[in-house]
């Protein structure tokens, strides 16, 4: 079906527009992948989108479509997006939890596109300091998982596609759902996933697409910045899939005060090492690892994160 089809069901009329089905929205998204669609009919119809509010359905049908297209990538037993464009945040301590959930003996498969963010919070910039690998193709990120258990594969380097729907942002001047899918992905066709949102409307979004699209195991989170990292001193709603069923879980604040995210320009390496010591950086570290954990299997996953955290290596090779 061409893609004027479906910008016609998106677009006839208050009366008579609806959003797209499932199997709808993944023939549009393969129209688009195959060259054939104009750039202004995929403008058109991802603004429709967003006018109507994008959708489960709409999410999982783009994504399917997104993964046939996509070469191997290796398998982790967690898949960690990040998306976030770090406007509003400090610097991404979450890298540091995901080398204790890597510690703990779950290769984790970060992905994302961040060479747009501030040097403060950007994620890109600091995966030196994390001792984590920058994998310039899905093969290097498998060579990295089996050494160590974790790395960071851009969007460009296995879905180079997505990356180009993505920046059309940079045209149109919104963000699309495009920015939900990439979250959706898991290349690595991971059991379990965890997923940061910047507003809460998009938990529930995500958890129904993970649904359809068959994950067993998800934590969405409003994390920092729109990443999956926990801020110790908030009260906590994750959002879940466990065994495939849906729940909510409502977490108290670890800690005590109203300390930011924001602004931290904390050097990674030297927190990892004991060379600085930062305990409001330190829960979230432990925080965001605990979740993780739990996502895994863990039944006493902030015990586990404290506890990897005091048994960690104590330096980090940049």
């Amino acid at each position: 079906m061409s893609l004027a089809a479906h910008i016609r069901t998106l677009g006839r009329g208050p009366s008579r527009a609806r959003n797209l089905t499932q199997e709808e929205a993944r023939d549009a998204m393969a129209e688009i992948l195959s060259g054939r669609a104009a750039r202004e009919a995929v403008g058109a119809l991802l603004m429709l989108m967003r006018f109507h509010g994008e959708t489960a359905a709409e999410v999982a049908g783009f994504t399917e479509a997104m993964r046939a297209t996509l070469g191997p990538c290796p398998r982790p037993a967690l898949d960690w997006p990040s998306y976030a464009a770090g406007r509003s945040r400090g610097a991404p301590l979450f890298l540091l939890s995901a080398r204790l959930v890597a510690a703990a003996g779950h290769p984790v498969l970060i992905h994302g596109w961040n060479s747009h963010q501030a040097p403060i919070a950007s994620v890109r910039a600091h995966l030196g300091a994390a001792d984590i690998t920058f994998a310039e193709t899905p093969a290097t990120a498998e060579v990295a998982l089996k050494r160590d258990d974790i790395a960071y594969l851009p969007l460009e380097a296995f879905a180079p596609e997505a990356l180009a729907l993505l920046k059309l942002r940079e045209v149109l001047g919104l963000r699309s759902v495009v920015n939900t899918v990439c979250r959706m992905l898991n290349p690595g066709n991971a059991p379990a996933a965890v997923q940061g949102v910047f507003h809460p409307t998009y938990r529930g979004l995500q958890q129904d697409a993970a649904a359809l699209l068959g994950l067993r195991d998800l934590s969405v989170l409003k994390g920092g910045g729109g990443e999956f990292e926990r801020h110790p001193d908030k009260p906590i709603q994750l959002t879940t899939l466990r065994a495939g069923q849906p729940g909510q879980m409502d977490l108290s604040p670890l800690t005590e005060g109203h300390r930011r995210l924001g602004d931290r320009t904390i050097d990674l390496a030297a927190l990892w090492s004991g060379e600085t010591r930062d305990p409001f950086a330190e829960d979230v570290v432990t925080g965001t690892a605990a979740l993780a954990l739990e996502t895994l299997g863990h039944t006493d996953a902030l015990a586990d994160a404290r506890r990897l955290w005091a048994a960690r290596t104590p330096s980090l090779v940049a």
